[in-house]
């Protein structure tokens, strides 16, 4: 009998070995950078919103990177629009995660909820039963394997849950996250949104295993499921077999992905490749766009570098009364160009993962070569 939570040997000539290796090296410079929290809690955001789209694309929403994120912008998202409704259920269930405290174990409540935040509303891409493992037996379209019956789904879920909670050593806990996505599909425990739940259920493990004690520096994989549709979905079914090499390189495949995501996440946290390389460009293209005013550009590259300010950091930028850089502020609010900051309702940030700047920054990350290639040139 097979043991479906046995973690591989891999021998010393893997690939999946090296690729193990520089994933500890990169994990070791999470936090370390010199972004701005505050700026990079919103490029993180954005990236939920791009994560967000992979998977519904996976599932076939042909909706477009940017007009998700110009759909997100609004503050009444028009939910009669089933294709952003699905992308709009991952979003918020993704950001409802972020709320949870990573150091605690993941739960069948937990998985039944992000079942339910996935597909309610959902007809298309919907489930009759949101929030409850399925009670028939289901065959999956255009794959070979059989998902467990459905009488076994809770014992089998428990199984995956309890391994997916130990507590394992550094060298193998990416593997272990790699094997839980994998025995997650293929339980195959719901009757729709499978998919989408399993890939939330390996942001929930990144968040444990590796961003626990880190702060706010969590890691949506991005380049695993997207870099390459076909190949994510045929690493998957080669793994149904549950042989070790086939399993083993599923793995390696995963790997490859987390160690390109982690390498993305290290970009990002140099606040001058942010400012140089993203945000500064996207600036300028809305001054040229006619959108921005030079002195309201001005003031937000002053936030840009600073990560937070008041009203009274931007004197220079925004010269006058402090009445008169209020209503400026205020209009930069309105706009959808800043945010209030955590610090206070006199505190300010910019909004990169909504409104104007959003859709330039997606066109910047694509030029730099870090948006993955199922949206390259969306």
């Amino acid at each position: 009998m097979v043991d479906l939570y046995e973690l591989p040997h891999p021998s010393f000539d893997s690939p999946l070995v090296p690729l193990l290796f520089e994933i500890e090296r990169l994990r070791a410079d999470i936090g370390t950078g010199t972004t701005p929290p505050e700026v990079y809690a919103e490029l993180h955001q954005l990236f939920d919103t791009v994560m967000s789209v992979i998977s519904a694309r996976i599932e076939g929403n042909h909706t477009t990177v940017y007009e998700a994120v110009e759909s997100m912008s609004h503050t009444r998202l028009d939910r009669r629009d089933e294709q952003f409704h699905e992308i709009a259920n991952i979003v918020e269930a993704v950001r409802f995660l972020d709320t949870l405290d990573p150091t605690q174990p993941l739960t069948h409540s937990l998985i039944r909820d992000l079942h339910s935040r996935t597909v309610g509303g959902l007809t298309r891409e919907g489930d009759p039963t949101p929030g409850d493992y399925r009670r028939q037996d289901v065959a999956i379209t255009g794959s070979d394997h059989e998902p467990p019956t459905w009488v076994t789904v809770h014992p089998e879920m428990s199984a995956l849950l309890d391994f997916a909670n130990e507590a394992r050593p550094l060298h193998e806990q990416m593997m272990q996250i790699a094997l839980a996505h994998h025995r997650f599909a293929w339980i195959h425990p719901f009757r729709n949104g499978n998919g989408r739940v399993a890939r939330l259920f390996t942001y929930a493990m990144l968040r444990t295993r590796i961003f626990a004690t880190r702060g706010f520096s969590a890691l949506n994989p991005t380049a695993v499921f997207g870099n390459d549709r076909s190949a994510y979905i045929a690493a998957l079914e080669t793994a149904d077999s549950l042989a070790t090499d086939d399993t083993t390189a599923w793995m390696t495949f995963f790997a490859r992905g987390i160690r390109d995501d982690l390498a993305r996440l290290i970009q990002l946290q140099d606040h001058q490749f942010v400012i140089t390389a993203l945000v500064g460009p996207a600036l300028s293209q809305l001054v040229a766009d006619g959108v921005l005013g030079v002195a309201d550009e001005r003031a937000l590259r002053i936030i840009l570098e600073k990560g937070v300010v008041k009203a009274g950091d931007l004197e220079s930028a925004i010269p006058g009364s402090a009445s008169q850089r209020s209503r400026a502020i205020r209009a930069l609010l309105e706009r959808g160009l800043l945010n209030q900051a955590d610090e206070g309702p006199r505190f300010y940030r910019l909004s990169l993962s909504r409104g104007p700047l959003a859709s330039r920054l997606i066109r910047r990350l694509n030029a730099a070569g870090l948006l993955p290639k199922i949206l390259e040139n969306d």
